[in-house]
């Protein structure tokens, strides 16, 4: 079964798209409430894919792909931006940081599943 992390902070958010994943997708979700925990756990449970939001406590969504980027153990993870934030700067700064998506909330799922069907399990040898 496929293992996504989920780094967000609301805990609607993190409820609904954990129960869509699970039940209707078949992925193993874990959840990190912020930046800093989703660095840790990306490392320490090496994740098929990790969705992260942007506007994250502790450490923003930004410097935590960074952080995953430059860890060996975890930097061949491809990771996901879902976020609210929707300008073009952001998008930008996402895609610099490491990010290989950008996904702007309210989810569109068809959008996520032709994305998480294509990402999951790349780069992995």
């Amino acid at each position: 079964m496929p293992r996504i992390l989920y780094v967000e902070d609301n805990e609607d958010n993190v409820y609904m798209l954990k129960m869509r994943l699970e039940l209707e997708d078949g992925f193993d979700v874990l959840v990190a409430g912020n930046g800093a925990d989703g660095v840790a756990l990306a490392a320490a449970e090496r994740p098929d894919l990790v969705l992260m939001d942007l506007n994250l406590p502790i450490v923003d969504g930004w410097e935590a792909t960074r952080r995953i980027k430059a860890d060996a153990k975890s930097r061949d993870i491809p990771i996901i931006a879902l976020t609210a934030a929707a300008l073009v700067s952001e998008r930008d700064e996402a895609l610099r940081a490491g990010m290989c998506e950008f996904l702007t909330k309210p989810i569109n799922a068809e959008r996520l599943r032709s994305v998480l069907a294509y990402w999951v399990g790349r780069g992995r040898a």
